[in-house]
């Protein structure tokens, strides 16, 4: 019976490593295609035991959206997806408390998102 249970606990242990390698280069994929196209703000919120949101925004000269990602959840299976309603809006517009009315985690990564430095 304990070798059943290390057995299985061996295998849980490798499938967080294997999954959680895709996961970082999928992320990796989307945020090198961001990163080609203008200056990129990223932000995290924290949380242990709460869902981790990452927002990275890329920015144009004219400091509009130009591109996003988020990337929400508790598991391996969170995806980096587009947040298109920011597309072509200027940094002076994004309020986070107006775009994520009910989310206090979205707030605070795009909050850290756009402190990026201009210049």
């Amino acid at each position: 019976m304990i070798n059943a249970l290390i057995a299985l606990a061996t295998i849980a242990w490798l499938s967080q490593l294997l999954l959680g390698g895709w996961q970082i280069r999928l992320f990796n994929r989307a945020f090198d295609r961001l990163c080609r196209q203008g200056a990129v703000g990223v932000g995290r919120s924290s949380g242990r035991f709460r869902p981790r949101v990452v927002i990275a925004l890329a920015f144009d000269e004219q400091q509009n959206v130009r591109d996003s990602l988020i990337m929400k959840g508790l598991t391996v299976f969170a995806l980096p997806q587009p947040l298109s309603q920011l597309h072509g809006m200027n940094r002076q517009e994004l309020q986070p408390d107006v775009i994520f009315p009910h989310d206090r985690n979205c707030q605070n990564a795009l909050s850290l998102a756009l402190k990026l430095k201009q210049g």
